[in-house]
C-alpha cells in the first residue's frame, strides 16, 4: 500500500494462547492425570486380586489331586495315576497338571501352551500375570510317594481382566470428556465479560465508545467491567465535548452569528483561494445583494425581527446556492449579502440572480408591509488578471447602477469574458464528452507530511475543447448543474480502476460529485465496479465532500459502509466548509479528512485557522483518521502545516497537476 494504514484492532497474537485455553490446558491435565492414576491403580489392583486366584486356584487343584492320589487311587500305579490327571487336565482348567517322584522323575502329566484366548497379545504382554502354581504331597500311610505340581490355565483370567479395562478405561474417558465438557461451559461463561471486554478495547481503539460489556461473571469481572464501561462513557463524552467545542469555534470564527451563512472574513478568504490562487484560479460570478430601507425596517420592527427577517433571506440564499455546485454565500454588513459561483459566467448568472431578487424581494415586502422597501444586487465576473479585491470593486459598481435604478433589480458589471460559454454551450460540450468518452485523467500527488513520500495521488476530470484543457473546477459545477456528473465520475472511476489494475505500487484518489452520491443508480454501478476490481479497489481513496454529507445524509451512509465492507478507504472531502457538526467521524467509517483549501490560504499569517486546523487535527487523530490538505502555494504554509501534524498535503509547492498515463482511450 501507498498511503499509511490507519490503527487497527489487535490481531490476535500468533504463539500465545488465550486465558481460556490455558484454563482448559491445566484443568484438562489435571483431569486427564488423576483419571490415569485412578484408571492404574484399579488396574493393577484387579491384576493382583486376579493373580491370587489363579494361584488359590492352581493350589486347590493341586490339592486334590494330591489327595485323590493318596487315598483314592494307589500313587504307586502310574496307569491309576495318568487317567486321573487325564480327568483333571481335560476340563481346561489348568496349563499343566504332573505328578513327580521322590527322584523328581515325572510319573504322569499333562500340559498345554497358552494359544489363542480372545485378548490382545500386546494386552496381555503388559498384563503380565504370574504364572499361579499349586504344590501338594502324595502319601501311602506313612510313606512319601512324591509330589503333583498344578499349574492354573490364565486365559479366563486375562479375559476378565481385559473386560474390566475396557470398562474402566470407557468409563474414565466418558467421565473425562463430560468433565472436559462442562468446565469448557463454566469457562466460556465466566470469561464471557473479558471477550466482550477485548471487543470494547478494540472498539475504543477504533475511537468507538458505544460499545458495552453486558455479560455477568464474577464478582471481580463484573467490578472491571462496570470500570470498562465508565471509561467508555467518560472518553465519549470527552470526544463529544471536543467535537462540540471545536464546531462552536468554527462556528464563531467562519459563520455569522445571525444567518448562519459564512462571515465576512470567512467568505473573503474563501473568495480569494477561488479567483487567486494560482492552482483554484477559475471563471466565477460574484453576487453582492444589498436591502434597501432595512434601517428604516430595524426601527420600525424591532431587532428581534430584523434578526428573523435576516435568516429568512439567508434561507432563501442558502437554497439558491445549494442549487448551484460550488457555490457559496456570505453576509457582509448590515443587510449585505454576497454569493460567489464558481464556473458561471455573466449572462447565466443574471438570469439566475434576476429570479432570486425576485423572491428576496417579495420576503422582504411582506415582512416590511408599511414600508417602501427594495432589493439590489450586483453581478461581476472574473476577469484575466483581476485579483479579489477587483472583483469585489466591480460587483459594488453594479450594484451602484442597480440602486441607482430604484426599485428591486439587478446589474451586472461586463468583465470582458469574450472566452466563455453559455449554459447551452456548456452543456453540449459536456455531453458530447460523455458521449465519445473523453473524460481525461490529471494527477496531483499527496506528499507525506514526516517523510516528503507520495501517500497517493489524487486524480482530476478534465475535457478537451478546441484543443485546450477544461478544469474541472469549471465544468464539475457546471455537469452538477445539468446531472450529469454521475456520467463525469462513472467514467474517471473506471479509468482509474484500469490503472491500478495495471499499477500494482499506484494508490489514488478520486472525488465522487453530490449528484453522483445522490443517485442510486450511480451507487450500484460504482460499488459493481468496484467489486470486480479485486484487490485493487484497496488503493483507490473515494473521496465525499461534507457538503455532500449534509445534504444527502442517507445516501452518504449507505455508500460509505457498502465501500468499507468492499475494504475501498473513504475520504471526507472538502471539509471544513459543509457547515455541520463532524460528530460523523463517529458514525461514518472514514480513514481521511482533506481540509478544504480556503483554511490552508496564507495560513502562515492567520492564527485562527491555525488554531481550528491543530484542534482539527488532534480529535481526527484520536479517532484514527488521517489529516490531508490542499491549495499548500508556499514553503512558509507547507513549514506551518508540518508543524500542525498533518499527514499530508498537496499543492502548487509541492507537485503541479499533469495529466495521468493511464492507458486507456
Amino acid at each position: 500500500m501507498a498511503w499509511s494504514q490507519p490503527p487497527v484492532a489487535n490481531k490476535q497474537q500468533r504463539g500465545v494462547m488465550s486465558l481460556r485455553g490455558v484454563l482448559l490446558l491445566f484443568t484438562g491435565i489435571l483431569v486427564l492425570a488423576l483419571l490415569v492414576a485412578s484408571l492404574s491403580v484399579s488396574f493393577y489392583r484387579f491384576r493382583d486380586y486376579v493373580a491370587s486366584q489363579l494361584e488359590g486356584h492352581a493350589q486347590d487343584g493341586a490339592t486334590a489331586v494330591g489327595l485323590s492320589l493318596s487315598n483314592a487311587i494307589d500313587g504307586r500305579d502310574p496307569v491309576a495315576a495318568a487317567s486321573l490327571i487325564d480327568a483333571v487336565f481335560d476340563s481346561g482348567r489348568y496349563l499343566s497338571v504332573v505328578y513327580y517322584n521322590n527322584a523328581g522323575g515325572q510319573v504322569a502329566g499333562r500340559l498345554q501352551a497358552l494359544h489363542s484366548i480372545g485378548v490382545p497379545r500386546w494386552f496381555i504382554a503388559l498384563a503380565d500375570l504370574p504364572r499361579g502354581t499349586g504344590e501338594a504331597e502324595v502319601v501311602r500311610g506313612w510313606s512319601r510317594l512324591g509330589r503333583v505340581v498344578v499349574v492354573s490355565h490364565p486365559g479366563r483370567a486375562y479375559r476378565d481382566l481385559w473386560r474390566a479395562s475396557v470398562t474402566l478405561l470407557a468409563g474414565t474417558a466418558l467421565i473425562g470428556g463430560l468433565a472436559l465438557l462442562i468446565l469448557l461451559g463454566l469457562v466460556t461463561r465466566t470469561l464471557r465479560p473479558l471477550r466482550e471486554m477485548e471487543a470494547q478495547a478494540e472498539a475504543i481503539g477504533r475511537r468507538d465508545f458505544r460499545r458495552r460489556i453486558r455479560a455477568v461473571g464474577t464478582r471481580d469481572l463484573n467490578r472491571v467491567s462496570g470500570a470498562m464501561n465508565q471509561m467508555a462513557d467518560d472518553l465519549g463524552q470527552l470526544f463529544e465535548g471536543q467535537v462540540k467545542l471545536i464546531h462552536h469555534l468554527r462556528r464563531l470564527n467562519n459563520e455569522d452569528s445571525v444567518t448562519g451563512l459564512a462571515s465576512h472574513r470567512a467568505f473573503d478568504q474563501r473568495m480569494r483561494v477561488e479567483v487567486e490562487t494560482e492552482e483554484r484560479a477559475a471563471p466565477g460570478t460574484l453576487v453582492l445583494i444589498q436591502l434597501a430601507g432595512f434601517a428604516a425596517f430595524n426601527q420600525s420592527f424591532g431587532r428581534d425581527a430584523a434578526d428573523r427577517l435576516l435568516k429568512q433571506l439567508a434561507g432563501r440564499l442558502q437554497a439558491f446556492v445549494d442549487g448551484h455546485a460550488g457555490s457559496f454565500a456570505g453576509r457582509r454588513l448590515g443587510a449585505e449579502f454576497v454569493v460567489f459561483m464558481p464556473g458561471v459566467v455573466l449572462p447565466d448568472a443574471l438570469v439566475w440572480v434576476r429570479r432570486l431578487v425576485e423572491e428576496l424581494d417579495g420576503i422582504y415586502s411582506d415582512a416590511a408591509v408599511s414600508l417602501d422597501v427594495a432589493v439590489h444586487a450586483g453581478v461581476a465576473g472574473t476577469a484575466e488578471g483581476m485579483d479579489a479585491r477587483g472583483l469585489l470593486a466591480a460587483a459594488d459598481e453594479a450594484l451602484r447602477q442597480a440602486q441607482a435604478g430604484g426599485g428591486s433589480g439587478c446589474h451586472g458589471a461586463d468583465p470582458a469574458q469574450a472566452g466563455h460559454f453559455g449554459i447551452e454551450t456548456w452543456r453540449g460540450l459536456i455531453s458530447g464528452a460523455l458521449d465519445r468518452h473523453e473524460v481525461f485523467l490529471w494527477q496531483q500527488p499527496m506528499i507525506a507530511a514526516a517523510d516528503g513520500r507520495e501517500l497517493y495521488r489524487q486524480v482530476f476530470s478534465r475535457i478537451r475543447n478546441d484543443g485546450g484543457w477544461i478544469k474541472a473546477g469549471i465544468f464539475v459545477p457546471m455537469a452538477e448543474r445539468f446531472g450529469m456528473i454521475a456520467g463525469v465520475d462513472q467514467q474517471a472511476a473506471r479509468k482509474a480502476l484500469a490503472w491500478l489494475a495495471r499499477e500494482p505500487d499506484l494508490s489514488l484518489a478520486l472525488s465522487l460529485g453530490s449528484g453522483s452520491v445522490a443517485s442510486s443508480e450511480f451507487r450500484q454501478q460504482f460499488l459493481a465496479d468496484l467489486d470486480a476490481a479485486g484487490h485493487c479497489r484497496h488503493r483507490l481513496w473515494t473521496g465525499i465532500s461534507e457538503q455532500t454529507i449534509n445534504h444527502h445524509r442517507t445516501e452518504v451512509g449507505l455508500l460509505v459502509r457498502a465501500l468499507e465492507r468492499l475494504g475501498v478507504p473513504v475520504i471526507i472531502d472538502r471539509f471544513g466548509v459543509g457547515g455541520v457538526p463532524f460528530s460523523y467521524l463517529r458514525n461514518l467509517p472514514v480513514r481521511g479528512l482533506r481540509i478544504d483549501h480556503s483554511f490552508i490560504h496564507n495560513i502562515d499569517s492567520h492564527e485562527d485557522n491555525r488554531f481550528y486546523l491543530g484542534q482539527v487535527v488532534g480529535i481526527a487523530h484520536s479517532r484514527g483518521v488521517q489529516v490531508f490538505v490542499t491549495g499548500v502555494e508556499t514553503a512558509d504554509e507547507w513549514q506551518v502545516l508540518r508543524e500542525l501534524g498533518v499527514d499530508g498535503a498537496m499543492g502548487y509547492h509541492l507537485g503541479r497537476p499533469s495529466e495521468a498515463e493511464t492507458g486507456a482511450p
